[in-house]
């Protein structure tokens, strides 16, 4: 029995050919948080297992304060702007308040730019 991943179960991982990068939406309603679903997602696209230790978010950004970032305000309201940028395994990831998140993967020609 096959189980899906944070990523798979949560995300719709798709690639954008056209585009070079990966997108998805976070689902704020499902059960693993933001940080977790960027992990699964970029493991999923380097080939990387998060289990054996390969890879942890800490390395590019603290994920703790990564999902506070994000969550919803003292008053219970949605965040509805901002955005931040990190580098996690050479991948460029661009996380936005309405849970839209962008994963460039590397590049020989320089760093990616957004067109969201």
């Amino acid at each position: 029995m096959q189980t899906e991943s944070p990523a798979s179960a949560t995300t719709d991982l798709q690639y954008d050919q056209p585009n070079d990068r990966y997108v998805f939406h976070h689902d704020v309603e499902g059960t693993a948080t933001l940080t977790t679903t960027i992990v699964h997602a970029i493991a999923e696209i380097a080939d990387t297992d998060v289990s054996q230790g390969e890879f942890s978010l800490y390395d590019s950004i603290d994920p703790d304060a990564l999902d506070r970032l994000f969550s919803p305000k003292a008053d219970g309201t949605d965040r509805t702007g901002g955005h931040v940028a990190f580098t996690a395994l050479e991948h460029e990831v661009f996380v936005y308040a309405n849970g839209d998140v962008i994963i460039y993967p590397p590049s020989k020609n320089g760093h990616p730019t957004p067109s969201n």
